[in-house]
């Protein structure tokens, strides 16, 4: 995979442009002397100045959605957003890689899907994946080690200069839309991913899982309104059936699970059957930066 380009990159510090300055990728440096070193497990530490008001996953979040992912239940999602965000890779800058910015990245599994099918193009790319938790980043620096992974808050100015990249994609994450119109280059995408009622309702009221707000789908336009215009909104099912311990990890791997009574979901898993039938019900939205 191509290596994200030094001008795509600005210092979290001082918003010069950053690269690297060593030859191994593992320190990133701006011309006024801003310094970051990749932590052991490869990815980049950008939280700087004032504390986010955003509360990062935890290891235990992290840990279930990991397990969760990795048993490929949301496979179907990950390979949808990958051909809905291959157009504007492959339609960047004549000679010039695409790069995709995943907003929220978490373990890395969905822009893990992203470049393995770009890759099968033989499409070149380069990939930015930025989270707030530094136990997803773990994770996704793993997985994703031809990526570069930042812990970043999306509700600050990014990390990525004018007109950097590509295709910016956003699972069940927030959205900053004047910091992704301002990244995009004209003619880019934005893929968001939300659910639609009826996700999960099968066991979303036992686990304490969080409910599908009302009027999803109108505020999500309303929060893109001035910055984007919709190009296509697609919904997908995905039938699952899931082990008690599945149960539990879907319940740990949302918000809900900064406050889930941990007793309780245990007693509840211990009297599940051996599968559950859930409806997995998504929205996948795509939209393009106003010119």
């Amino acid at each position: 995979m191509p290596p994200v380009s030094a001008a795509s990159l600005l210092c979290p510090v001082c918003r010069n442009h950053l690269g690297f300055s060593d030859g191994e990728g593992r320190t990133l440096g701006c011309p006024s002397g801003h310094r970051f070193d990749a932590a052991k497990q490869g990815y980049f530490n950008f939280l700087v100045g004032k504390g986010t008001v955003f509360e990062a996953d935890t290891a235990e979040m992290v840990a279930a959605r990991f397990d969760f992912l990795s048993a490929g239940h949301y496979r179907p999602l990950a390979s949808a957003v990958a051909e809905l965000a291959i157009p504007a890779l492959t339609g960047s800058t004549a000679g010039a890689p695409g790069t995709v910015l995943d907003a929220g990245t978490g373990t890395g599994h969905y822009l893990r899907a992203l470049l393995d099918r770009v890759a099968l193009d033989r499409t070149p790319a380069a990939a930015i994946g930025l989270d707030i938790s530094k136990f997803a980043l773990r994770r996704a620096a793993r997985l994703n080690p031809d990526a570069v992974n930042l812990v970043s808050d999306v509700w600050q100015p990014l990390p990525v200069a004018d007109g950097a990249v590509d295709a910016v994609t956003v699972v069940f994450a927030p959205r900053n839309a004047a910091e992704f119109a301002r990244v995009l280059r004209p003619g880019g995408r934005l893929v968001v991913v939300t659910p639609r009622p009826g996700h999960l309702e099968e066991v979303a009221g036992q686990t304490g899982m969080l409910g599908i707000e009302p009027a999803k789908d109108e505020r999500l336009v309303a929060s893109l309104e001035g910055h984007f215009s919709a190009l296509s909104t697609d919904n997908l099912d995905v039938p699952l059936l899931l082990s008690p311990g599945d149960v539990t990890r879907l319940a740990l791997m949302g918000p809900a699970g900064h406050h889930l009574d941990r007793g309780a979901l245990a007693t509840l898993e211990a009297g599940l059957p051996p599968l559950t039938t859930v409806s997995a019900r998504f929205r996948i939205s795509v939209f393009e930066p106003l010119r």
